[in-house]
């Protein structure tokens, strides 16, 4: 260890002692905090997420440049503040001159660099490299023409970073709130590779460090002296709970073992409303619930009738209202109702009646090369769980009674499940989600380039990649809108994908929980809580 690191050690500690022995103004107040968080998280290496529930813990483990305010608006996190040139493509970050890694080392400008180089190299296969584009070079990095060490960031001094854009960028803030853009602590990824981000491995920068990790029940984490802010952090610990089955989930929250749910059962939503009216908290929220169809071969390939007749044919209105128990808004268009910065967009066929879609739908159907003789044979493939059985089951139905289509169900645990869908593409329907990384269009477009590490049904378009290409380039708000909006009609015509509802987030809280506030991404930091 160097002597200045040494000294920078010591002086975190000296403040923290400083600090319990002057009686600081402080939030600390102890306790567990016991979060319900879906699926088995893929890993905990920021740049490798994937998954809402990797994203939930990893905000508790690390900090961005930015975080979301409660308001859904990014605000100072890892950087006290920033400047932006007058041209909008040089962005100059400050960081905290307190801020550290859980082991006690000094967070710099460097560590940044080398999560945001991380995310668009290559070789690390981070699905959300793509979002890192409008960043110099990032391109060129990307597709292999540059080494990651050309991309455009700079450590100016230690705690000075500064990010060169191609072309103004007004979504990079937000961005910068996303795992993908987290540092990393290079000492950690040196002497253990990519297996640093296990217990007794992980170093990370935000207000807990990880603890314990039990797979398919859950991870522990503990609260980091050595975060810029602890003497604020009111919650010791917390602990996030795997959580398949939303049944056993609401059973546990019922007895007490949970103070926050990931959801609730759509089946009980009746009897939750009623009884637990005070704790249940539904909002807005930045999410679509699609089926992807694989364009990769038969029987979906070339054929976009056949894509927009089994589109056509379900009845949005009755899942979202009767199996979803209107806990779900119907989905027409790809991007959600509240975006910012978003011209909606919808087939004309939204607005007919439904006998007229189902007339139309078997038009197309046959002009597909099916018929009641020679129907369409497909999977729908999904993870475990109640409402993606739900959901697939009535789609089934609606296309068999419409259509005369036979239909397969197949659920697989959710790590088979992406394996499937994503390495081996070995799908037809598949079931898929997408929540905003940040508040903007491109976050749910950026999904369905064709060199997106997301895009798992292959789909390819050159005039839609073309299309975000130059929005990403257009500084005028109004242009840029208009040009997002045509790459969301271009995707409802070719209908790689078919969205059926868009997401409210619904979550019990329990009564002991302070501090918690609904917002359009979803976000809730740990650290912004306290327990009574």
């Amino acid at each position: 260890m160097t002597g200045a690191r040494r000294r920078d050690r010591w002086a975190a500690r000296s403040a923290l002692l400083a600090l319990s022995l002057l009686g600081a103004d402080t939030a600390h107040a102890g306790g567990t905090l016991r979060i319900g968080n879906g699926p088995e998280p893929e890993t905990l290496d920021p740049q490798r997420a994937e998954g809402v529930s990797a994203g939930n813990i990893l905000r508790d483990l690390y900090e961005g440049l930015t975080a979301i305010a409660a308001d859904g608006r990014p605000m100072p996190a890892a950087a006290r503040g920033w400047v932006i040139s007058a041209d909008g493509r040089t962005y100059t970050f400050q960081l905290r001159d307190a801020a550290r890694w859980s082991n006690g080392d000094a967070l710099t400008a460097d560590d940044f660099v080398a999560g945001l180089r991380r995310s668009v190299a290559p070789a690390t296969g981070s699905a959300f490299a793509q979002l890192l584009r409008p960043i110099r070079h990032a391109v060129d990095v990307l597709e292999g023409r540059l080494p990651p060490e050309q991309l455009g960031v700079h450590a100016l001094a230690p705690r000075v970073l500064q990010i060169e854009l191609e072309a103004p960028a007004p979504q990079l803030l937000g961005l910068l709130s996303h795992q993908s853009t987290f540092p990393i602590h290079g000492p950690s990824l040196r002497a253990h590779g990519d297996g640093f981000a296990r217990p007794g491995r992980l170093v990370s920068n935000g207000a807990y460090r990880l603890q314990n990790w039990i797979v398919q029940s859950q991870v522990d984490l503990a609260r980091n002296p050595f975060y810029w802010n602890a003497a604020r952090t009111a919650i010791d610990a917390v602990r996030y709970v795997a959580t398949e089955d939303i049944h056993s989930e609401f059973k546990r929250y019922r007895a007490g073992e949970l103070d926050v749910t990931y959801e609730i059962p759509p089946a009980q939503a009746q009897q939750i409303r009623r009884d637990f009216a005070g704790q249940l908290h539904l909002a807005p929220y930045l999410g679509v619930y699609f089926y992807g169809l694989n364009l990769t071969r038969a029987p979906f390939r070339d054929r976009p009738q056949l894509r927009q007749a089994l589109s056509m044919v379900i009845d949005r209105e009755v899942i979202a209202a009767k199996v979803l128990n209107g806990l779900a808004l119907p989905a027409y268009g790809w991007i959600p109702p509240g975006t910012a910065q978003h011209r909606a967009q919808q087939p004309d066929w939204a607005d007919w009646p439904y006998d007229r879609r189902v007339e139309r739908a078997r038009e197309l159907y046959r002009a597909a090369g099916y018929s009641d003789t020679a129907p369409l044979d497909v999977e729908i493939r999904y993870n475990t769980h109640e409402s993606h059985r739900r959901v697939a089951t009535v789609v089934a139905a609606m296309w068999k009674q419409a259509l005369g289509v036979r239909t397969r169900l197949l659920n697989e645990e959710f790590k088979v499940f992406l394996y499937k869908r994503r390495l081996r593409r070995d799908t037809q329907v598949f079931r898929a989600a997408w929540m905003a990384d940040f508040n903007d269009p491109s976050s749910f477009l950026g999904i369905l380039h064709s060199a997106h590490g997301k895009n798992d049904s292959g789909w390819a378009d050159a005039a839609y990649d073309a299309l975000l290409e130059h929005a990403a380039a257009t500084a005028d708000a109004g242009a840029r809108a208009e040009l997002l909006a045509q790459a969301e009609a271009k995707v409802l015509a070719d209908a790689p994908v078919i969205p059926i509802y868009f997401y409210v987030s619904k979550h019990l809280v329990h009564p002991r929980v302070r501090g918690w506030t609904d917002n359009v991404l979803d976000y809730h930091y740990s650290k912004d809580l306290s327990l009574n």
